[in-house]
């Protein structure tokens, strides 16, 4: 009776501690979720998207300290990643890529020059564009929507992205607060690439500001890939 009671116990707490020791293994190691707070990533990525970021993308990360294990991959222009805010380690960003380690960027009326050459930007009307901004198509190494409110504002001068960081700018390009306020990020903030929009809601419940109003799924964007 002694020999099916103890094993009876070590079943109940790996029936216990199993699942969440997965739940911390996966978090740490594969995806880890994350809600979008604020409309910095407008038209692309809209407040309350809850998204799953690729936590492997770029390594292992260090579970004790910021950085990396192993790293075996770096940031890329054209990335949406999510990383630690330099000036508050504890608040999560979700940004786009557009320059790396070596590399001189620069703004003048809303053309982003990466490595003095003018990254194309083309004017576009989206089904959902919004009459008081401009929407326009700009490539780097990848093709994705932007906006400005006012385009011939926006201006940076030549900076040039230390080895080891990226510059980050919000697609909402008049409301974010990026890189052109407080300058590049090392990648040992980098949390992963993000991945895919696996919730999204109009608003939250009341009661709990973190879970979706049932009644306000946005179902059009379950599991759509973030490019």
């Amino acid at each position: 009776m002694k020999k099916n009671l103890k094993g009876t116990w070590r079943q109940a707490l790996l029936a216990f501690f199993g699942p969440v020791l997965l739940v911390v293994l996966v978090r740490w190691l594969f995806i880890e979720p994350f809600m979008i707070p604020s409309g910095s990533m407008l038209p692309n990525l809209l407040i309350h998207d809850h998204i799953f970021v690729n936590k492997l993308s770029f390594g292992i990360q260090n579970p004790l300290a910021r950085g990396f294990l192993v790293q075996w991959s770096h940031p890329q222009v054209g990335d949406i990643v999510v990383f630690r805010f330099p000036e508050n380690p504890d608040v999560f960003f979700v940004k786009r890529i557009l320059a790396v380690g070596g590399d001189e960027i620069s703004i003048k009326n809303g053309i982003v020059t990466l490595n003095g050459k003018a990254l194309p930007l083309e004017a576009w009307t989206p089904e959902f564009s919004d009459e008081s901004f401009d929407y326009f198509l700009e490539t780097s190494n990848k093709t994705y929507l932007i906006r400005y409110r006012n385009k011939e504002d926006s201006y940076l001068d030549t900076t040039k992205v230390p080895e080891g960081s990226f510059f980050v700018i919000g697609d909402n390009r008049d409301q974010s607060n990026d890189s052109r306020f407080w300058g590049p990020v090392s990648e040992r903030f980098l949390i992963g690439r993000a991945s895919f929009i696996w919730l999204s809601c109009e608003k939250t419940l009341t009661s709990a500001q973190f879970l979706c109003d049932p009644s306000t799924i946005r179902w059009d964007r379950l599991l759509k890939k973030i490019e």
